[in-house]
């Protein structure tokens, strides 16, 4: 991964592509995210063109030779695919072969049948938090959407109480815990470790998710009392097969890329020898590249194969679980492309040469970038990619856990109150059968929770490591 200190962004390799003042460097950064925000919320253009368009806006603000401008966009956008693109397309074929071979719906039926009462929002955020693992948010809030509303209905609970734990369980793992692409993104534009950042994120993601899911559910119940609407109630993936992989086989599978990554970040602790035999083993089987390749490589056989699936029904499900993530890859490539630009322009450097006579903590001043994009743009993941890129420098002379700690700060702050002009808010507004006014009492408030608590602990743990 690509660690950006500040002895590099001094190097002739980095060499920033324009001598703008601050002034000009500042005015450049607010202009460029002016123009990517006008395109996605005025002019409804896809986040990649936004991306593409706003990267060259910023160069030329910046006084930039355009055919620099491109360089550096096109090699950020290149060194960002080469770095997590694999990953997320490993990422979206563990997600399909989970969804389609009924491997979630196991884990769903089998922890719903051993829960009831009081229990119920507990069950759901465990269900989502551990189906949210390797799933795309947007694919985790369809897939789960009918148990939540299918359980309210048949158990006569309040939508709210039983929804927001799901929503919350999906949208922390999306915010904080890799493989998803906005930590992995940011966990190679500042070069932080993944397996320590992974550990932390999970450390933060408990209470939080707790926080703004069940907790927060009682009070977001009584602001909004909606009954599950019947019409939005469509078929289950596992309605169709015959028969479905088992609880354990599923749940070993979805946690084993999480098990092989935790385990590399626990050797380099306890070994902290790179010419150690362990520890050398480690760095291979617990790199994301191998640990997500073996999950996928065990689901052929723990999922689809005990779904009934052939050869050439798990080719073809391959083929279904890559086509939707070419967007996403896109945009992720569009924002590291962004993110390129920032740095070859001089913004590292100005952002260090600023905040170093601040009394802010670099941790919050992430979170707060990260918010502020957040707000304008609508996209979690744009806001994660562009504050990455602007933070990373600050990352120079921060300890390995820090440095996880910074890329917490950026998730952290590119969840903080989704509106109108974020996708997310709509896709969540429509399954329920709520009013823009209920949507932002809960969903919008629940985003924020988990923004501001997940950020405050991400603060605290800083103290103690």
């Amino acid at each position: 991964m690509t660690r950006f200190t500040v002895e590099m962004l001094a190097a002739d390799t980095v060499e920033p592509i324009t001598s703008a003042g601050h002034a000009q460097l500042g005015i450049a950064v607010l202009a460029g995210i002016a123009v990517i925000v006008l395109l996605i919320t005025k002019f409804k253009l896809h986040a990649f063109l936004a991306l593409t368009v706003g990267s060259l806006a910023l160069g030329a603000f910046a006084g930039a030779p355009v055919d620099k401008a491109i360089a550096s966009f096109t090699a950020g956008l290149g060194a960002t695919v080469a770095g997590v693109g694999v990953l997320i397309a490993l990422g979206a074929i563990l997600g399909k072969l989970l969804a389609d071979s009924g491997g979630a719906d196991q884990i769903v039926d089998t922890i719903l049948a051993r829960a009831g009462g009081r229990s119920m929002p507990w069950a759901m955020v465990l269900i989502a938090s551990v189906i949210g693992l390797p799933l795309f948010f947007e694919v985790g809030v369809v897939l789960l959407i009918p148990v939540v509303l299918m359980v309210a209905k048949r158990g006569n609970y309040s939508l709210m109480r039983i929804g927001i734990p799901a929503l919350a369980g999906l949208s922390v793992m999306h915010g904080l815990v890799p493989p998803h692409p906005g930590p992995l993104v940011a966990i190679d534009a500042v070069g932080a470790n993944l397996g320590v950042t992974l550990a932390l994120g999970v450390l933060v993601a408990v209470p939080t998710v707790v926080i703004a899911g069940p907790l927060f559910s009682k009070v977001a119940a009584r602001w909004v009392d909606v009954p599950a609407p019947d019409r939005m109630i469509p078929q289950r993936p596992s309605e169709e097969l015959e028969k479905r992989p088992g609880f354990g086989a599923t749940l070993a599978t979805i946690l084993l890329p999480v098990v092989l990554m935790l385990s590399k970040a626990l050797v380099d602790v306890v070994v902290d020898d790179p010419e150690h035999t362990a520890q050398r083993v480690f760095d291979v089987v617990g790199s994301p590249l191998i640990a997500l390749l073996a999950a996928v490589l065990v689901g052929i056989f723990t999922l689809g194969r005990p779904a009934g699936f052939s050869r050439e029904q798990i080719s073809h499900l391959v083929d279904k679980g890559l086509a939707p993530i070419a967007g996403i890859l896109l945009i992720v490539g569009a924002g590291g492309g962004f993110k390129q630009t920032l740095i070859d322009c001089g913004v590292g450097r100005m952002v260090l040469d600023v905040s170093k006579d601040w009394s802010i903590p670099a941790l919050l001043l992430a979170w707060l970038i990260a918010v502020a994009i957040r707000l304008a743009t609508g996209s979690a993941t744009v806001a994660t990619i562009s504050a990455a890129g602007l933070v990373a420098p600050l990352a120079a002379d921060m300890t390995t856990a820090h440095t996880a700690l910074l890329v917490l700060a950026v998730g952290a702050g590119s969840l903080f109150f989704s509106h109108v002009n974020d996708a997310g808010f709509w896709l969540v507004k429509e399954y329920f059968g709520l009013s823009v006014g209920q949507n932002i009492k809960t969903w919008s408030v629940m985003e924020t929770i988990i923004s501001v608590v997940a950020g405050g602990l991400v603060l605290l743990l800083s103290l103690v490591v």
